[in-house]
């Protein structure tokens, strides 16, 4: 029963660790001018874009940018700098 009970709260802490730690927000237009910008420097436009806010970290995510090799998503950092490129 004790081994029940500790399974429970380490699911429920690491649920309500995951939910608190990672907030998707709308960028501002001038973010989104930089990202749109840093994006062509790479051939692609387009996608869905997001903020994150992990903990210390500031990140900019766009999903399903259309670029010359296909569609990708893509991870800027805090200064609109291409991160990762992952094919989607």
């Amino acid at each position: 029963m004790r081994f029940t009970w500790m399974a429970f709260a380490a699911a429920a802490f690491i649920g309500s660790a995951t939910t608190l730690g990672l907030a998707d927000n709308k960028v501002s237009s001038d973010e989104a001018e930089k990202i749109k910008a840093a994006l062509e420097a790479f051939g692609c436009t387009g996608g869905e874009i997001e903020k994150e806010d992990e903990g210390s970290t500031l990140l900019y995510e766009v999903d399903d940018a259309k670029c010359k090799g296909g569609e990708y998503d893509i991870k800027l950092d805090k200064d609109f700098k291409v991160i990762l490129m992952t094919r989607d």
